[in-house]
């Protein structure tokens, strides 16, 4: 179920992009959302690259970005060390990231805080060796983000959760996370903004960090079936999403659906329901032919969204709909046709 929506927070990698590729759809629903008056923030677990490149990047793949509009892990953690005075920190991380931290002392010795982000193939003994001595010593562990893995072009890959959860078992001691899932991270977005929790959603691929996390700061949250998502995965996790797309490219139109249609009362109420009930502004709104051609109303594109927020029940569908409708439906649906035939 969603509600009216008013900000959002989107992810980078997986959502907008995979690697050096945008997601189809995405430069041109940014713009929508731009135009429709939503307030935006682009938020990244991302700790390979810094700020400025992150920004860079955008910029070229087509999504112009203001510098107060991204959200990185690295920042916070700035903030967070000079909230509790660490002036001295150990930082694993490549030398770009390096950059993000000039405000802090990079320091091997007597370090108050140890600051994990992505190495990559740098991640050895040696380098989790050290920062094992320094938290052993006294320092804080703090891990800019926590995810298990992320995708890269050429396949699924270890992200800087594993070697963190490493040093949080060989220390025993909790890494405080900066990024998301944690509380502090979402609280410290919406502060920035201006914004209610239940006024603003996370557009996400990762059910844990940007889905689960999203919910439990009270949040909304919209899964997206692009970049790491896995539909095992989500069905395992036990989380809820409160909407699921097939891409950022269906959000505008999902954002635009009517209340009734976004939160509708019964989600099995079926298109030829009745006026007045929560489904009837489609039931007068959409007709499919047999094949699935649109005849007049809401266009095919905008259907899985409709779904997915549970305004159509597909219990009822006959006849070809050229796979428009998703592989994965609320819980309990029946998901068996993949076709539909409406008449109004």
């Amino acid at each position: 179920m969603l509600d009216a929506v008013s900000a959002l927070l989107i992810d980078l990698d997986g959502v907008l992009y995979v690697e050096d590729e945008p997601v189809e759809g995405a430069v041109d629903a940014v713009r929508r959302l731009r135009e429709g008056g939503f307030a935006l923030r682009f938020v990244t677990n991302t700790t390979a690259y810094s700020r400025d490149r992150t920004l860079a990047k955008l910029s070229r793949l087509g999504f112009p970005v203001a510098d107060r509009e991204i959200v990185t892990p690295a920042g916070l953690a700035v903030r967070y060390c000079r909230e509790r005075g660490y002036r001295r920190v150990a930082l694993v991380m490549n030398d770009e990231v390096k950059r993000d931290f000039a405000d802090l002392e990079e320091s091997g010795e007597r370090a108050q805080a140890v600051i994990v982000g992505d190495l990559g193939p740098a991640f050895g003994y040696d380098v989790l060796n050290h920062a094992f001595r320094c938290v052993m010593a006294g320092a804080e562990l703090i891990a800019l983000q926590k995810n298990r893995y992320w995708l890269r072009a050429d396949g699924l890959s270890l992200d800087v959760g594993p070697f963190v959860a490493a040093l949080e078992y060989a220390t025993n001691r909790n890494a405080y996370v900066v990024g998301k899932p944690a509380r502090g991270f979402f609280d410290q977005v919406l502060d920035a903004l201006g914004a209610g929790s239940r006024a603003a959603a996370m557009v996400g691929d990762d059910i844990e960090s940007d889905i689960g996390g999203a919910l439990n700061a009270g949040l909304q949250a919209i899964l997206v079936r692009t970049g790491k998502y896995r539909e095992d995965e989500v069905r395992e996790s036990g989380i809820e999403p409160s909407a699921v797309l097939d891409s950022i490219a269906d959000l505008p139109e999902l954002l635009t659906l009517p209340a009734e249609a976004r939160n509708p009362g019964d989600p099995c109420t079926t298109l030829n329901t009745p006026s007045g009930s929560p489904a009837s502004a489609y039931s007068s709104a959409i007709r499919f032919d047999a094949e699935g051609s649109r005849s007049e109303g809401l266009s095919t594109n905008a259907l899985p969204a409709a779904i997915a927020t549970g305004c159509i029940h597909i219990g009822t569908m006959t006849g070809k709909l050229n796979g428009v409708i998703p592989a994965h439906t609320p819980s309990g649906w029946r998901n068996e046709y993949a076709s539909m035939s409406v008449e109004t």
